[in-house]
């Protein structure tokens, strides 16, 4: 049996390298579960060398391809992931020589950064994302106005993670539309408040990675579906209303 050596519980604890380390912590847990492999791993690239006092990073895609061993192709997918999941905001280069500038959101960011325009950023982007995918359902009144920013800004401030509120905002157009085909509560959605349970049950009970998308291309097929019956049910209309019209002229 080997022996494991043991230490005086008061005994501080030395850093073999005391630089280039970074504060991974419950933000680290958030994002390993919300991450693909290859998303989380240029994740923790670009935390170890973002600016500590503004938690930016500026690379091409090119650099992190060579420097995590990857395809651009595949860098280019982790680089969308770690934005649609609101993990990162990005600020493209004027050119493919100057880099994408990655910005890591307030609430996976563990220091405190200097002055207060990247959070007002950070922010703006979070309430963009969440008012693209509220008004591409299909299932709602078309609408996005100030009470549903509002919401949105309280989310942000809660810390909830852009990624839970797309797949509570998701589940809830499927459960819409569900309900739509059965006959049932025909009214649209009208607020974003409207889902403010199922991003409470989604905080709970986080779906694995990648269960996303598959909620994005239900959505299209239901809304699809849901489009295609109503356009049925108007020719069906049209043509009953030709057919009595034609029999009263007949008459």
């Amino acid at each position: 049996m080997t022996n494991v050596p043991s230490f005086p519980m008061n005994e501080r604890l030395s850093l073999k390298n005391p630089t280039g380390w970074f504060a991974a912590g419950s933000a680290f847990r958030k994002a390993l579960v919300l991450l693909s492999d290859g998303a989380f791993k240029l994740f923790v690239h670009i935390c170890l060398d973002a600016d500590r006092r503004t938690g930016r990073f500026q690379a091409t895609h090119k650099e992190l391809a060579l420097a995590l061993g990857k395809s651009k192709r595949a860098i280019g997918t982790y680089v969308a992931e770690l934005e649609s999941k609101g993990i990162c905001l990005l600020k493209p280069g004027k050119n493919q020589f100057s880099g994408t500038v990655f910005e890591v959101a307030e609430s996976f960011w563990p220091y405190h950064r200097t002055g207060n325009e990247s959070e007002t950023l950070v922010q703006e982007s979070y309430i963009r994302s969440i008012r693209e995918v509220f008004l591409n359902l299909g299932c709602v009144n078309g609408n996005f106005g100030a009470a549903d920013e509002a919401t949105a800004r309280e989310l942000y401030r809660c810390g909830i993670p852009l990624a839970v509120i797309e797949e509570a905002i998701l589940v809830g157009a499927c459960r819409k539309y569900s309900s739509w085909f059965q006959g049932q509560a025909l009214e649209s959605i009208q607020s974003l408040n409207y889902f403010s349970s199922l991003i409470s049950e989604m905080q709970g009970k986080p779906f694995p990675p990648g269960y996303s998308e598959y909620l994005r291309k239900r959505v299209k097929q239901l809304a699809d579906a849901w489009n295609q019956s109503q356009k049925s049910e108007d020719a069906a209309r049209k043509g009953g209303c030709l057919d009595m019209a034609s029999k009263e002229i007949v008459q």
